[in-house]
This record gives structure tokens, C-alpha cells and sequence, in this order.
């Protein structure tokens, strides 16, 4: 089965499109000397949150688990958020700058005819909202939210939501994410996963690896050339 003949290629946002740390420039602004670090809370938390809520039963949409998130970043640091620095860091999450690679590797694939997908925790006007501020709008047939089945990834269902909208069976389309965890969720579904690997993590011992790894997203269009050539 050639790569680029799969039925659509399909990506997490969320570190993976977009980088969550972006928000650390404003963060160093708003608290000096510790806007990394902030932002290092405010995403592992926002992601726990999610899981518990799923495991739990007890869904908010991602715009209100990262409030809640920020809101416990902030006071872990013993750090002031009011509600006008608040609403400024929130809104820094609408304009997540892309990773630099990426606009052009999605012009690429458009271009060689793949149907592209967005497959995400967030909210659809929050990824609206990062689409139209990255330039990328016009590249995906769907942005698909998890709102509809009030679950966040890796519960299956949240995978399904591609297959639906795509009318594809899992083995038909790749999934490509930054996230190990995600990796590993969307390869338990049926998904062939690229991950894009940018810190060079080790793979999760969670006895699932990842059909191809690589740096960049640059990378996933080279191993797709890779693969479609002849031998």
C-alpha cells in the first residue's frame, strides 16, 4: 500500500502544528524569569487534566481545562494572575505560532493531492483560531474536535472521529503527532503513526512503535517520498 496513496493523512495540533510553549515569550514578559516555566506547568497539567477528566467521567471542553490549568501553573509558582493576565495568556493559545517547517510540508502534501485532517483536543474555535493565525487555512478538509463524544485522546472514540469523517478504515489513514502518548493511542486504534519526534524522546514502553519517526514534520514528507519509490 503506497503512502501517499493512503486515504488522508491526519494530525494532532497541539505540539504538534502548533507550539504550546510559544506562550512562554508573553509569560516572560508578564512574570520575569519565569515564563518557561510557567509554561512547562501549564501544558503538563492541561494534559493531565484531560486524562483525569476522561477516566473520570467528567468533561470540560480543552478552552476551560487550560484555564484551569494556567490557573494551577500560576499558583504552584506563587505567581499573581488577574484576570486581565489571564485573559491575555489565554488568548495567546488562539495564536500558537507554528513550528516553522510546517506551512510549507502541508502546501507539499495538498499539492501531491493528500486529503489533510486536524484531529484535536481542542475546541473547533480554538483550532480555528490557531488555523487562521498559522496561514493554514484552505489545507484541511476537516478540523475535528473532541466536543462531540465529551472525551479527550487517547480513548478510542476520539480516534474514531476521523474514520467517520474521512469514511476510512483506520489502516487507511496516518496519524502524525509530537505526542508519545498520542503515538501510542493512535497506533492502538489501527492508525499508521509518524511521530514527530522533536526533543528525540525515547519511544513509550508501552509496546507500540510508531510506523516512522522523525525531527520535523519535514521529515514525514521525505519518508513518504521514500517509501512510494521504486526499490
Amino acid at each position: 500500500m503506497d503512502a501517499l496513496n493512503e486515504s488522508a493523512i491526519v494530525f494532532d495540533a497541539y505540539g504538534t502544528l502548533f507550539d504550546v510553549y510559544s506562550v512562554a515569550a508573553l509569560a516572560e514578559k508578564v512574570y520575569p524569569g519565569r515564563g518557561e516555566q510557567l509554561s512547562q506547568i501549564w501544558r503538563a497539567k492541561q494534559l493531565e487534566y484531560c486524562f483525569l477528566r476522561t477516566a473520570g467521567n467528567r468533561y470540560e471542553n480543552f478552552w476551560s481545562v487550560t484555564r484551569s490549568a494556567l490557573r494551577y501553573a500560576a499558583q504552584r509558582l506563587s505567581l499573581s494572575l488577574t484576570s486581565e493576565v489571564c485573559e491575555q495568556l489565554m488568548d495567546a493559545y488562539l495564536h500558537l505560532a507554528p513550528f516553522p517547517e510546517n506551512l510549507a510540508v502541508l502546501r507539499s502534501l495538498k499539492d501531491l493531492g493528500v486529503k489533510l485532517a486536524i484531529l484535536s483536543n481542542g475546541t473547533r474555535s480554538m483550532l480555528e483560531a490557531a488555523v487562521h493565525s498559522a496561514g493554514m487555512e484552505g489545507l484541511f478538509s476537516h478540523v475535528l474536535s473532541v466536543d462531540p463524544i465529551r472525551k479527550f485522546k487517547p480513548d478510542p472514540q476520539v480516534y474514531q472521529l476521523a474514520c467517520d469523517a474521512l469514511g476510512s478504515p483506520a489502516s487507511r489513514i496516518i496519524f502524525v503527532s509530537s505526542n508519545g502518548w498520542d503515538v501510542s493511542g493512535a497506533g492502538w486504534f489501527g492508525f499508521r503513526t509518524f511521530w514527530v519526534n522533536r526533543r528525540r524522546d525515547p519511544i513509550e514502553q508501552l509496546s507500540n512503535t510508531p510506523w516512522q519517526i522523525g525531527d520535523t514534520l519535514t521529515d514525514l514528507l521525505r519518508n513518504l517520498h521514500q517509501v512510494d519509490s521504486p526499490q
